[in-house]
């Protein structure tokens, strides 16, 4: 099978989220044993809406990221015509 040729960008944006989601989890991870810590909280929260702008912006360019959840398809089902995780 060929594998589908990805412009550099895509591969830009993916690492982004990645990072973004990253720190996401350390901040979790941090509030879980520091709940009371407000400048973590707002980071937290800040984080979370790049996020998901970062993410609305990279499936309205490439295709859904996930097959549940936040994304979307549209009529022509086309949640398969993107890369899958092994072909980038």
């Amino acid at each position: 099978m060929k594998q589908k040729q990805l412009p550099q960008d895509y591969y830009q944006r993916l690492e982004e989220i990645q990072a973004v989601d990253f720190a996401i989890l350390e901040l979790n991870l941090y509030l879980d044993t520091h709940p009371q810590d407000q400048a973590a909280m707002q980071q937290f929260n800040q984080y979370t809406q790049y996020s998901k702008k970062l993410k609305s912006e990279f499936e309205a360019r490439y295709g859904p990221l996930q097959h549940f959840g936040n994304s979307y398809t549209d009529a022509n089902w086309s949640w398969g015509s993107a890369p899958w995780p092994w072909q980038i």
